[in-house]
């Protein structure tokens, strides 16, 4: 059986990308509970906004598309080439600022799978404060050059 940190290798994203700290908890196919530690030394926070720093919505949505990833990986499927990438918001809100400091809890539960299809419903907290949440649709695909 696969280790977290393991599983946390096989998504495709790097530094600066990868918006995944750690795994707290993966049932494969079910859910998944990550961690994102916000540093302030993350570029964004360079521009986004230099007197002061929060973090872009569109990455807590990538780290929580990122989580739905996990979410919807099966530990089942050998060596597939295949990895999960955000096919459609069908809602998202955002409910607070993630600021340098805070760790990001990101939790992601599927909801329906139709074939290489996802519907994932998502949750981005800091502390016990919702900051997002939203339902995403992932879909399984080939990397170009795999």
């Amino acid at each position: 059986m696969l280790k977290p940190e393991d599983i946390l290798q096989k998504l495709p994203h790097a530094f600066p990308f990868r918006m995944i700290d750690r795994i707290l908890e993966i049932e494969p196919g079910k859910k998944a509970i990550a961690l994102k530690n916000v540093s302030v030394n993350e570029p964004h926070f360079s521009g986004h906004f230099p007197s002061e720093p929060i973090m872009p919505g569109v990455l807590i949505l990538e780290a929580l598309a990122q989580t739905g990833g996990l979410a919807f990986y099966s530990l089942e499927e050998k060596e597939s080439e295949e990895i999960p990438f955000l096919a459609r918001i069908e809602e998202f809100r955002l409910k607070g600022n993630v600021i340098p400091g805070d760790q990001v809890v990101l939790e992601a539960e599927v909801l329906h799978v139709f074939s290489k299809l996802a519907q994932v419903k998502v949750l981005a907290r800091v502390g016990n404060e919702p900051v997002a949440e939203g339902t995403l649709i992932l879909a399984k695909g080939q990397m170009e050059g795999a």
